[in-house]
This record gives structure tokens, sequence and C-alpha cells, in this order.
């Protein structure tokens, strides 16, 4: 298990959901900067109640902080280049935001 930090910007509404047992997850996408300045997706599932809250307090640009467990992964484009992502279960979430 890799702890770690990712700060970025939330990409698309956090989405909540039902899992086994009427057990409730968030799931989000936050886009941050990889070391070289390329975009970088990183994929978050929340399943304790205070990072689900504050995940679902969060739209689409807001800014982010995020803290828990990374696993890297890679995925391949339309055009067959393999890109690089990570999973991230979130244990902690930092977000600044004003919603009018």
């Amino acid at each position: 298990m890799i702890d770690g930090l990712v700060a970025g910007k939330v990409l698309g509404d956090p989405e909540q959901r039902l899992g086994k047992g009427d057990s409730r997850f968030v799931l989000a996408k936050v886009l941050a900067q990889a070391g070289d300045g390329e975009p970088l997706i990183v994929n978050v599932i929340a399943f304790d109640e205070a990072p689900r809250i504050a995940l679902l307090e969060l739209c689409e640009g807001d800014s982010v902080a995020v803290a828990g467990s990374l696993t890297p992964k890679a995925w391949t484009d339309k055009q067959g280049n393999i890109k690089p992502a990570l999973d991230l279960v979130a244990h902690r979430v930092l977000g600044t935001h004003l919603h009018i």
C-alpha cells in the first residue's frame, strides 16, 4: 500500500452509490498534474462518512486535496497510447469552494 496526498481539480461531479448491504460509497475523479506537467486522472473512492460527505460537497472544477491509499494503474487511449492513472481510497478530503 502506498500512502499518498493528491491535489488537483474535481473532474465531473462526485457521485454517491450503494454497495452490498446498502453500504454507501462516493466516487470522484481528480485531475492532477504529474511531475512532467502531463495531466493525471486520479479515481477516488470514499467509504468512510467524513470523506464521503466532503466529496459530495464538491463540484466539477473545485480545488481539492485527497489523502489515502494509492494504487498505480494504466489505461490505453483511443490512439493506443498507454497513460498512467491512480486509484485512491480516500481517508481525508480537503476542499475549498463557495457555492452560491
